[in-house]
């Protein structure tokens, strides 16, 4: 596969993702794909190296927290022989009236025009904020700010 297919399946993913499509977001992996999320375990219980089965999981749940899916946008994207890093954001509010706005950079790496692997960098503390703490605990933080 070349660089460009490479980087259309990426973009396909964030497509399928924000079309609330999880199952085929996950399609565009390999069936051993693996997902890497930054963080302390004990901090950030998302933290760590997830198989494609168990980041769908993570996935789904979050898709049932939010009011209307996660919509990702796709900010820039440079792509050197099997590896494609992107910068993207995403938008969503959650049914418990918090809104996630994150900023990533993500490194996916391609086998056979599928995603192999991906390592995603985030705002860590936005992430728990949002996801992690107590209801009333990130809300007192804001008005601090």
């Amino acid at each position: 596969m070349t660089i460009e297919d490479n980087k259309a399946t990426a973009a396909e993913f964030f497509a399928r993702f924000t079309a609330n499509d999880i199952e085929g977001a996950l399609q565009t992996m390999t069936d051993d794909a693996t997902w890497w999320i930054p963080g302390k375990k004990e901090r950030n219980p998302s933290a760590g190296l997830y198989s494609k089965a168990k980041i769908g999981r993570l996935f789904h749940r979050m898709a049932g927290a939010l009011k209307e899916g996660l919509k990702m946008s796709v900010k820039s994207c440079i792509g050197e022989g099997d590896f494609v890093a992107l910068e993207v954001e995403s938008r969503g509010d959650l049914k418990n009236g918090r809104f996630y706005r994150q900023e990533y950079h993500m490194l996916m790496a391609f086998r056979d025009g599928r995603i192999a692997a991906v390592r995603e960098y985030l705002d860590t503390q936005h992430a728990y904020d949002v996801w992690v703490a107590p209801l009333g605990e990130h809300e007192a933080a804001s008005e601090r700010t």
